[in-house]
């Protein structure tokens, strides 16, 4: 005879919970950002550490940093994972508005941080800043997605006036951060929205026209001086880097000769000569990848690649597995802003894309940048979860 305590019919039931607590997360989306993360923290590392030691500070505080923002990130991707995405949907305007308020205070003289030519931080106890921005690019992924997906009519086609309802409401932010003379973010919200608005079905004079809209406004910018000579001789050089090798061309044709000179397996890290050497600037955010390129060699960038691929398909699968519009629009609007913001910081750093100082994805230090790309993956997480619970109602 078989004799049972009186907790054995929890202890299952314990187990159980345990065990559901994580159905429906995609492991293999969530072990490339983890391993993307693990490696920008060796470059960050690489690139600090000769800098730091020379000024006379400890050689391992833009480690430290750097992990404490991972950390962070992930556990903000947790929360919101745990949320059904549909929450994202019930509180976008909310969002959309804390954002856009963020925006307004960067531009607040006394409140707002400049950096790199640049005000868009915001200063924070201890030494931290946060750049509103990046939030930014949330919130209007997930306001676009909400708004294109209020049609109820039968072809399930965004109506012309929510189209132009929320490319209204993404002209605000896009204009106050043009403002913040943060002319980089600005490409990146713009080709991000558009890939929403794509898959969204939208009719394509809206494509076309939205196109339009940035080359005119790109045009008046100029004309009323909110493109700076440093912004035009950036994309001068992007054309030939040796039109100012010691000025704009620099940072470009430096990391042109880091990447270069790795070979197939690399220098080694924290023995390529460019990176130690400190000749290319801003390496651990805006030009990381040169240091991989010269420390980890071909094998070791192609690696960074293939992971930053591998994200962009399992987004991409969630996406089209998904059958609510909304959570298939955000899911879309995220895979479009990590491949675009990937290519131009991957682009830039070879030469191929102009200088803008955007960062690479779960790679370059940033703690605004690093929050809000996790919180991203969480919201991409949740939606994943929600169609394991349609095919596999048990798991609730």
């Amino acid at each position: 005879m078989t004799y049972w305590s009186s907790q054995s019919p929890k202890a299952p039931l314990r187990n159980r919970a345990n065990d559901l607590f994580f159905i429906g997360y995609d492991w293999i989306l969530i072990s490339c950002a983890l391993l993307l993360s693990i490696i920008g923290s060796a470059l960050v590392y690489s690139a600090s550490k000769q800098r730091l030691f020379d000024a006379g500070f400890n050689t391992d505080f833009y480690l430290q940093r750097h992990i404490f923002n991972i950390m962070v990130g992930i556990v903000l991707a947790l929360i919101v994972s745990r949320f059904s995405f549909r929450t994202a949907r019930a509180y976008a305007i909310i969002i959309y508005g804390a954002a856009v308020l963020g925006l307004i205070l960067v531009l607040i003289p006394g409140v707002g941080k400049s950096q790199g030519g640049a005000q868009a931080w915001l200063a924070l106890p201890g030494g931290f800043t946060f750049q509103p921005s990046e939030f930014t690019k949330v919130a209007l992924i997930t306001l676009l997605a909400m708004v294109l997906t209020e049609s109820r009519d039968s072809e399930l086609v965004p109506d012309d006036r929510d189209v132009l309802f929320g490319l209204a409401l993404a002209g605000i932010p896009a204009l106050l951060i043009l403002l913040q003379n943060d002319i980089g973010t600005v490409m990146i919200i713009g080709a991000t929205l558009l890939s929403v608005m794509v898959v969204s079905g939208v009719k394509l004079r809206w494509i076309y026209g939205s196109l339009s809209a940035v080359f005119l406004a790109g045009f008046i910018a100029s004309k009323l001086n909110f493109i700076k000579d440093y912004q035009i001789k950036r994309l001068a050089t992007f054309v030939d880097p040796t039109l100012d090798p010691l000025g704009a061309g620099y940072n470009t044709l430096q990391a042109r000769i880091a990447i270069g000179s790795g070979g197939w397996f690399g220098q080694g890290l924290l023995s390529g000569p460019q990176t130690q050497g400190k000749y290319v600037p801003a390496q651990r955010t805006d030009f990381i990848f040169s240091v991989a390129g010269e420390e980890l060699g071909f094998l070791g960038s192609v690696l960074i690649i293939f992971l930053i691929a591998l994200i962009l398909y399992r987004i991409t699968r969630i996406a089209l597995r998904t059958t609510d519009r909304f959570g298939r629009l955000a899911a879309s609007g995220v895979a479009g802003w990590f491949a675009i913001q990937a290519f131009e910081n991957i682009g830039m750093n070879l030469g191929i894309m102009p200088v803008t100082g955007v960062p690479l994805p779960f790679v370059s230090y940033g703690g605004s940048s690093m929050f809000v790309t996790w919180m991203a993956l969480g919201l991409v997480v949740a939606i994943g979860r929600d169609i394991d619970e349609r095919v596999n109602p048990h798991n609730r």
